[in-house]
Formats: C-alpha cells, structure tokens, sequence
C-alpha cells in the first residue's frame, strides 16, 4: 500500500524542553496509522539528546534535552528537522505487531449508568448496545487525558452517541466509556464525559508495575462480556 504523503502542518513548542509536530488538526485513521509508525521510526534512531516521543492522535510530542550540545542550540529546530528527516527515509510498513489485549467487561446496569440512555439515543435495546459494543475490533490510537487513558477507534457507528452534558465529577476506575466515533476506558477515577456503558475488573493503570499502563498506543483490543459475578472473580 503506498504511504500517504504527510507533512507537518505546525511545530508548536511545549514549554522548554518538548514540542509538538503536527500533522492534521482532525481524526484521520491513516495520519494516525503513519503516526505511529513513524514515532517508532524516531524512537529506533535513539538520539542521544531527545527524551521520549508521544504518539498523539494526529501528531507527535517530542521530549528532548535543549542543553545538549548536539541540537546547536536550538532543540525546537532540531526535533523538526529528526522529523524531516525521518519522511524523507520514507520508512517502510513493517508488519503488524501490534499486541492484542483482551478486556474483561461487565456491561450490567450496576456496572454502566448510561447505557440505557446510549441504547435510547441509538434506538437499540440495552442488550445489543452491549453486544455491538463487545462485537468491535478497537485500536488504541494515543494514550493522553490522563496516564493510560487509551483512546480507541473501531467503535460501532450505531454507538457514536455525543459527549454527555455534564460531565462527572468523578468516574469509576475501568469505566468503558463511549462518545463520538471513540471508545475509552478510565484507568482510574477521574472526572470525564462520556456516556459509561460497562466496567473492566482490570486494573487499566498501576504506576508500580514494570509497565504502568494496560494499553500502549497502536494495540488491538477486545472488550469479552462478562457478568457481574465474573466481575467479581476477576477483579483484583
């Protein structure tokens, strides 16, 4: 398949030390894809004065040491030109090695307080807002909000339904979420305004674990139904 031809619309620093490359200003699937591959392009180049790179869902932060003497003086023009220069080698598609993790959840009313009012605005019955929900192949398309908060797409156009609102103040920890064309689920509780269809038992996020985060961005996730006494068994 040919790459599609991406360029940088805007570098915008982050502070002193990060900046962000971006791409599109929207939700585009394939920037998205080719943003991915080509953060793991950068990140495989290992650059000595740059820190960490983001994927994000239409752009990259790229986290560097602006006193290292090899930007010049300048990090912000450097971390452009990595970027540049890394289009320009025109990086191949590797095949997909994507992880699938697969995810618990429980989508019983005591578990998911908005799913009768998604299955209204959709004009489906609960149970096949669960069903069509459980049915989706998902792909992580960033990690942002909060740590190990994983916007995902694949979601069932029948359950696009709009951002609640109000948002909540507080939304319980492995709350599956839904809004606009995106699914979620909260690695701990936070505020937030999705409509919340489901709960996993799993612990999404744990900064003591040698990888804090369930989700990493580009991996392939399926939601497996469970009921509330399964719930129970599995959560830890």
């Amino acid at each position: 398949m040919p790459k599609k031809n991406i360029v940088p619309t805007a570098v915008v620093p982050l502070g002193d030390c990060a900046a962000y490359i971006e791409f599109t200003g929207k939700l585009d699937l394939e920037v998205n894809a080719l943003v991915l591959r080509l953060s793991a392009a950068l990140q495989a180049r290992k650059l000595p004065w740059m820190r960490d790179v983001v994927p994000a869902l239409g752009g990259i932060a790229l986290h560097y040491d602006p006193d290292h003497p090899q930007v010049h003086g300048d990090a912000l023009e450097a971390a452009a030109i990595a970027v540049q220069e890394c289009l320009k080698d025109d990086f191949a598609e590797s095949g997909d090695t994507a992880r699938t993790v697969e995810v618990p959840v429980c989508y019983e009313r005591e578990f998911a307080p908005d799913i009768d009012e998604v299955a209204k605005q959709a004009k489906l019955s609960v149970e096949e807002v669960a069903a069509r929900h459980a049915a989706g192949e998902y792909r992580v398309l960033m990690i942002g909000f909060a740590p190990g908060h994983a916007y995902m797409s694949g979601l069932d156009p029948k359950l696009s339904v709009p951002r609640r609102a109000t948002p909540r103040a507080l939304v319980a920890p492995g709350a599956v979420a839904v809004a606009n064309e995106q699914t979620v689920v909260y690695p701990y509780a936070i505020s937030g305004g999705w409509s919340v269809i489901g709960r996993t038992p799993l612990t999404v996020f744990d900064a003591g674990r040698s990888e804090p985060s369930l989700f990493a961005a580009g991996d392939r996730v399926r939601f497996r139904a469970v009921t509330a006494d399964e719930f129970v068994a599995l959560q830890k």
